[in-house]
């Protein structure tokens, strides 16, 4: 299934270093993202780590396992999903307010796998509809780190 770069970004009144700290601290994704309930990085944030995840969408529950594969303090931090190939990105830019926040989220090759397009058309609504939640549920997850960050 060929899959778009997925991507919102938002301007926070924060410092670069604030930002970083509230993206980093992955185990707190369930305070922003509506589809993250649950986030452990195993043995600390840091290259190379693995993660085990737990997401829910409405009555359907279901557990990912990620690598952290770019950690670039108060830069960059991505993670490589293993189920579906996706690669989740959060990139911090200073500006003359404080941060540009950008989360991206990209598939190898430009498609996700089998299974996983799979389980978006059978359970999801399709990869149009399901896209379009992913993209709202960025912003709403951009918005909270915005809230926190400028508190």
């Amino acid at each position: 299934m060929a899959a778009p770069i997925l991507q919102a970004q938002i301007d926070i009144n924060a410092p670069v270093s604030t930002v970083w700290k509230l993206v980093s601290d992955v185990e707190r994704m369930p305070q922003w993202s509506p589809q993250c309930r649950w986030t452990k990085a195993i043995g600390g944030v840091r290259q190379g780590a693995r993660m085990v995840n737990l997401n829910r969408r409405g009555m359907l529950v279901w557990p990912t396992t990620a690598r952290i594969t770019e950690l670039v303090p108060e830069k960059k931090l991505a993670f490589r999903v293993s189920e579906n190939h996706t690669v989740w990105s959060y990139e911090l830019e200073p500006t003359e307010a404080g941060t540009k926040l950008v989360e991206t989220r990209r598939a190898e090759n430009g498609t996700t796998t089998a299974v996983s397009a799979f389980a978006v058309d059978k359970f999801m609504g399709g990869e149009k509809s399901f896209e379009q939640e992913l993209i709202e549920g960025m912003n709403d997850s951009l918005a909270r780190i915005k809230a926190a960050a400028e508190r």
